[in-house]
């Protein structure tokens, strides 16, 4: 190949699909890279290429290697399904139902095509469509467990709540220790209406995985009861790693309104945007608050548990620093670090208000601002309640101690909808308070 390498490119390629598969993806990444420089249109070199960009989330690359496959191979089925999954990465879901449906058209018994297209079908609301194409992939693979998941999945979205019961107990058969199949079963009894059953699965589930924390946390959600203080930092960084690629198209189907709510409260209580604050955006996600928050910093900070969030968040090149933490231990220690800490919609995963609060506190400047988002509770519920979805909620009156007790005094304290779940409004708390005299 140059003088640098001794290997024939079949070698080549073997070498490096070794290291891919060992995770050794810097040194496979070389060898597939060296191989295409003396061999542009090595089919195999642009397959393995490209699942290693996919594998990285770097959908751009992954999508040249593999658009460069079908264009020298253009009746390659599974190139043009992994197109679909890399256009889908890109945010094109159009792009990605096109290269799905010729997939199956060029081998109409290409399971994962099938299974593929019923994701994109679903996230559109094309239920009844879904279901035709998960069916269809579960009939040419009836061992797939993400198959009948996603089958599961689509026929609780119906309203077939003992189909999709059906098809989640066959995925954990199909693959034992299925977490998506368990949280499956477990969400089809409780929109049910049978807890019991619900706590059956839980209790089975913790004798194959006793001590787990995510395990326990959610069945304390199913039972409404024995709640932890908040919520494991282990399941918080499961959930949000997990949906950070659809994590915004998918609020927007939800009319999230928490970061537009925040934005317009803080316009109205600040002054014209000077860009002279330094400003926390706690549990930033992928930056949904920036358009609000940037215009008043001088220097704007993000913190969140997930990993993966914070590299979309980075994308949006808006942040002076980004930092992995958990929020009540990022903000004790950063002492009167901030003029404004802001937070969307990631205080629901508090039960326990206090200690979040008194740190809070002790991040801001005298006179700064604390303004964020809770889900209310309702009238009859005085203090916090951990929900089947396992978010907490929280009583307004519960809200004004814990503000009092660290030494918060709010200055707007609002009822507010922050989105739509089911086709039903999510009432919550608009709260904006300030710090109070000298640190």
């Amino acid at each position: 190949m140059n003088n640098s390498i001794t290997l024939s490119i079949e070698e080549a390629l073997h070498s490096a699909l070794q290291l891919h598969r060992s995770g050794s993806l810097t040194e496979a990444e070389m060898l597939y890279c060296r191989v295409l420089e003396v061999a542009s249109d090595n089919l195999n070199a642009l397959h393995f290429h490209g699942l290693l960009c996919h594998q990285q989330k770097r959908f751009a690359e992954a999508a040249a290697r593999i658009q460069r496959i079908v264009e020298l191979d253009p009746q390659n089925a599974d190139a043009f399904n992994n197109l679909g999954n890399v256009r889908e990465g890109l945010g094109d879901p159009a792009a990605a139902e096109e290269c799905y449906r010729r997939a199956i058209a060029l081998y109409p018994k290409h399971g994962p095509a099938h299974n593929n297209l019923g994701v994109i079908l679903m996230a559109r609301g094309a239920v009844d469509e879904a279901l035709v194409a998960y069916h269809q992939a579960v009939a040419l693979d009836p061992a797939s467990g993400e198959f009948l998941c996603n089958l599961g999945n689509g026929l609780r979205r119906s309203g077939d709540v003992d189909g999709a019961i059906d098809a989640y107990r066959k995925a954990i058969v199909a693959k034992p220790g299925y977490v998506a199949a368990r949280q499956g079963l477990t969400r089809a009894f409780i929109g049910a209406g049978r807890q019991q059953e619900a706590i059956a699965v839980f209790d089975e589930w913790l004798c194959e995985d006793p001590g787990n924390p995510v395990i326990s946390y959610l069945r304390s959600a199913c039972l409404g009861a024995d709640a932890p203080s908040r919520a494991p930092d282990v399941y918080v960084q499961q959930i949000f790693d997990d949906m950070a690629d659809s994590f915004e198209s998918h609020l927007a189907k939800l009319d999230y309104r928490a970061p537009a709510l925040l934005g317009e409260a803080l316009a109205a209580m600040l002054s014209s945007p000077t860009g002279t604050l330094d400003i926390l955006d706690a549990g930033c996600g992928t930056g949904l608050c920036v358009p609000f928050l940037k215009p008043y910093a001088q220097r704007l900070v993000g913190v969140d548990l997930s990993a993966r969030m914070l590299v979309l968040a980075e994308a949006k090149k808006a942040y002076d620093e980004l930092v992995q933490a958990e929020l009540t231990a990022f903000l004790g220690s950063r002492a009167e670090a901030f003029d404004l800490i802001a937070s969307a919609d990631t205080l629901c995963y508090f039960g326990e208000l206090a200690p979040v609060f008194r740190s809070a506190a002790k991040a801001l400047r005298a006179g700064g601002l604390f303004a964020f988002t809770l889900e209310d509770a309702g009238k009859d519920v005085t203090d916090a309640c951990l929900h089947h979805h396992g978010r907490y909620a929280h009583g307004r009156s519960y809200v004004e101690d814990a503000l009092g007790a660290a030494g918060l005094q709010p200055r707007l304290l609002s009822p507010v909808v922050l989105r739509q779940e089911s086709q039903q409004p999510v009432a919550g708390h608009l709260v904006i308070a300030v710090k109070q005299g000298a640190a």
